[in-house]
């Protein structure tokens, strides 16, 4: 399905029990909607799922960049408006929980609840060069020159050898990823800065974070952890940044067990 949203298109899959509670996803930068398969089959009984893809990602239109993690809740917004949903619930990993984080701050009164997965809230000093040398390179190699190494970052050394099913679905998604789509969402983690103001955040959040997480550490999270004042953390042993994907079980058990705790 095509949401038209100002002069952009965004796309989205609406799946599961028409008449269940809303819970909107968000996936990962360099992913598409799909990155939340494995979560499908535990969801769709009990809920009206909204998975979207983010713009410059996906099905999405690539508008011109930066783009700023507001936009991308404003994105989100129009895809409700468009439906008529008047409340979800939200799961978002990475920049997708960085997105759920502006609409908690921003659309309070839209959101029941969170899950903030494999994400942060804040991006020392220190990640600016790093950031911009990632931008050099896809800007001047394409996207698909840091898939590997990207790949290296998301998974742990023991998931890539053993082939985590739903791995090679995830390299797929990244090596498809528009370039332009990429650097433009890569400005917007860049400006993350949201720390301070968590602990105006009122409705209960789930945090989710792989042990063994590069991109995102736990100690991100457990900064969260303590802003937040309705907070729950779990860390999953044996994963790294794609959580969702390299333990399913273990993410389904924690993210059910939390919305059955909050619908």
């Amino acid at each position: 399905m095509i949401i038209n949203h100002g002069d952009i298109k965004i796309n989205v899959d609406i799946s599961g029990n028409e008449n269940g509670p809303v819970v909107l996803m968000a996936h990962s930068l360099g992913c598409n909607l799909h990155m939340w398969d494995p979560q499908m089959q535990v969801l769709e009984a009990d809920y009206r799922v909204v998975r979207l893809d983010m713009r410059g990602h996906g099905q999405s239109d690539v508008p011109a960049g930066p783009y700023t993690l507001e936009e991308l809740a404003n994105d989100v917004i129009a895809v409700m408006d468009s439906q008529k949903i008047e409340k979800a619930h939200w799961v978002g990993l990475s920049v997708g929980g960085m997105i759920g984080q502006s609409l908690l701050l921003r659309y309070p009164q839209r959101i029941i609840s969170a899950v903030l997965a494999d994400t942060a809230s804040s991006q020392p000093a220190a990640a600016g060069p790093i950031w911009d040398a990632r931008i050099q390179a896809v800007e001047t190699n394409g996207l698909k020159s840091i898939v590997d190494a990207t790949m290296e970052r998301w998974f742990t050394s023991a998931g890539l050898k053993s082939g985590v099913a739903g791995m090679a679905a995830v390299k797929a998604q990244l090596a498809a990823t528009s370039s332009e789509g990429y650097v433009a969402c890569c400005h917007a983690i860049m400006k993350l800065n949201y720390i301070d103001q968590l602990p105006n955040v009122k409705v209960p959040v789930l945090l989710i974070v792989g042990a063994e997480d590069v991109a995102t550490p736990v100690s991100g999270s457990q900064a969260m952890h303590e802003k937040l004042p309705n907070s729950q953390l779990t860390i999953l042993d044996n994963a790294s940044h794609i959580s969702n994907v390299e333990q399913v079980d273990a993410f389904n058990e924690g993210l059910l067990s939390f919305l059955e705790s909050v619908t």
